[in-house]
């Protein structure tokens, strides 16, 4: 401070009076409410810290890390203005006056977040004292774990061999802590929790209904055979799931094991171990979906499988991380229609990646693509699979379609002929929301689908005419279609389904625990997630997708490019949601990122080649 020049102190202030400013609209205070006055002294201080803090580190002449602070914190401040920024000029009229207040409030946050980032990056990027904080040497039997203390020897005793063991074996004291945490969860929602989706997919189990590729066919059939390998042993429909459901609980709890182990190849910290390993047992939106049938929840721990074990074939090649790059690649490409998008999107980079093990990776990767080719082309129609409908992949241009048609704005002729071709208009108001896009897809299936499919190249101009002529329009449909995502302060329930949809296929929900007590205390858990600070944004989409963004910037400024491939899945399957998805909070669509949130942020600080 002392030191700081004149300038350099006004440009600070500047700062902070610009980020009091965006912080006062964004909290929805009055001017004259006192707070305005401690966020400009905790912005302008810290500001002046960060700027004494940096001119004295490693960073004072890195222009990578100023320059990649500056993107991500106008990426952050779009995404987070392009869904809050009518609140902070409802009450104004004049466009003048509109538009100082936008431009003041994106440079205030603009401020904090380039701030806050470069603040972080100052401590990411210094990899001698992350080597200090979060690594240590090899595990090394001949050497003695130290005791733990304490004033009870037995006590003491009992500790220290706990910690022997968990040292020992880390990766199956990671797999044990998740049943264990989730079996409760099993038991009080026996056996496994069914949606209409699941129900649906269990109808076509039964072969009550053909199989049908709109829930992944391969996902059906895993069920379809845990179900049959259970009703041979029980003879009883409600125990047969179960085999499946428990099933899944082990698939994703070997999930995070495979992990703990991989960070254990890197010679992170046991406490480091357990910290990752507790967010999986005791967060309980991982319990609830390890006990719901639904083909996001292996698809979530294929993605965690597939970046730790890209991860460890960097390092070195072996046979089991060969194994399961190949079955989480399968699983990628199979278990939801846009993982054979993002796999096709990654395919490239990918073989680039591993250019160096060509020999060994080559044909495992190309295995992987033409495998999954064979199982969704000639394989399904064999079977008589049905794809899905046209209509189902086209939820957002639907909905930008719609949003003009509800917003009264003018239509020709011809362009009015054309929607009403294949929908009928008369309730359309209605029917649309801007963030669910099922009720106009059902219009249009009532409608005339097929000419949708006949003329898709006049519908495509329609909607890029309508587009240009009304992109106000368009860009607010998408961003009520697409918020939950990538908004980080957007409320939407988690986890809150329970037991079986109505059926009479003769599965019902059938608790083997239940009384007040656990219906309470599986409530109350779920709810912490709207009520706690610091713990909420883990129960956010749009948090983590600004942790992934955090994390592919220090890769940046680390100078470890090679480490993009290890987030290059996950960002080419947000993307096919952000293209195609049909409702704007739906977190099981993300859940692949959420579950994935560790391993963004471990690796996001590792050295990829620290010996161990």
């Amino acid at each position: 401070m002392k030191t700081m020049s004149r300038n350099r102190l006004t440009l600070k202030a500047a700062q902070g009076f610009f980020t009091t400013w965006a912080l006062m609209k964004a909290s929805r205070m009055e001017p004259g409410n006192i707070l305005t006055l401690v966020f400009f002294l905790f912005s302008f201080f810290f500001y002046c810290y960060v700027d004494a803090h940096i001119s004295q580190s490693i960073f004072s002449k890195n222009r990578k890390a100023t320059v990649t602070a500056a993107v991500i914190s106008v990426i952050f401040t779009t995404l987070y203005m392009a869904v809050d920024y009518p609140g902070y000029i409802d009450t104004l009229t004049n466009p003048l006056f509109r538009m100082g207040i936008i431009v003041s409030t994106f440079l205030g946050f603009c401020s904090l977040f380039y701030n806050i980032l470069l603040f972080l990056f100052s401590f990411t990027a210094d990899k001698v004292r992350l080597r200090n904080l979060l690594f240590t040497e090899p595990y090394d039997p001949a050497q003695p774990v130290s005791p733990v203390k304490c004033s009870l020897p037995w006590l003491s005793k009992a500790l220290t061999s706990l910690r022997l063991f968990y040292v020992k074996h880390t990766a199956l004291c990671a797999f044990l802590l998740c049943m264990i945490f989730w079996f409760p969860y099993f038991l009080y929602q026996y056996p496994g929790i069914m949606t209409p989706d699941s129900v649906n997919q269990f109808e076509q189990v039964l072969g009550v209904i053909p199989y049908s590729n709109h829930h992944p066919w391969v996902h059906t059939l895993s069920i379809k055979l845990l179900y049959n390998i259970g009703y041979k042993l029980t003879g009883n429909m409600v125990v047969a799931i179960s085999f499946y459901t428990f099933f899944q609980m082990c698939i994703l709890a070997f999930s995070v094991s495979y992990f703990v182990s991989t960070m254990k190849k890197y010679c992170v910290r046991a406490r480091i171990c357990l910290l990752v390993t507790l967010f999986y047992a005791l967060v309980p939106y991982h319990a609830v979906h390890s006990v719901t049938l639904w083909k996001d929840i292996l698809f979530a721990a294929a993605v965690l499988c597939l970046g730790c074990s890209s991860l460890c074939l960097i390092r070195k090649t072996g046979v089991m991380d060969l194994c399961i790059f190949t079955i989480s690649g399968l699983m990628l490409c199979l278990f939801r229609s846009n993982g054979w998008y993002a796999f096709i999107l990654c395919l490239p980079f990918l073989l680039i990646s591993f250019r160096k093990k060509a020999r060994i990776m080559f044909p495992v990767i190309l295995g992987i693509f033409l495998c999954a080719v064979l199982i969704k082309y000639p394989v399904m129609k064999a079977f008589q699979v049905t794809q899905p409908d046209l209509i189902e992949s086209l939820s957002i241009p639907t909905q930008q379609i719609t949003a003009v048609i509800c917003n009264d704005r003018s239509l020709t002729e011809e362009e009015l002929e054309l929607i009403e071709n294949v929908v009928d208009l008369t309730h359309i108001k209605k029917l649309y929301d801007p963030s669910y896009a099922d009720n106009i897809k059902e219009l249009v299936r009532a409608g005339n689908q097929e000419y949708l499919a006949e003329h898709k190249w006049e519908f495509f101009k329609l909607w890029a005419k309508l587009g240009l002529r009304y992109p106000g329009d368009y860009a607010k449909a998408y961003i009520r279609q697409t918020y939950g995502y990538w908004y980080p302060d957007s409320f939407y329930p988690v986890a809150d389904v329970e037991g079986v949809s109505a059926t009479s296929l003769g599965v019902s929900h059938t608790p083997l625990i239940g009384g007040p007590l656990v219906i309470k205390t599986k409530e109350i858990s779920i709810k912490l997630g709207g009520m706690l600070p610091l713990y909420g944004p883990l129960w956010s989409m749009g948090a983590v997708l600004w942790v992934l963004i955090f994390c592919i910037g220090n890769a940046f400024v680390r100078d470890e490019t090679p480490k993009l491939i290890l987030y290059l899945p996950s960002v080419a399957l947000l993307l096919t949601v952000l293209i195609a998805t049909p409702v704007a909070t739906e977190f099981r669509y993300a859940y692949f990122m959420v579950f994935a949130l560790p391993f963004y942020i471990v690796t996001s600080m590792l050295m990829l080649h620290h010996n161990n």
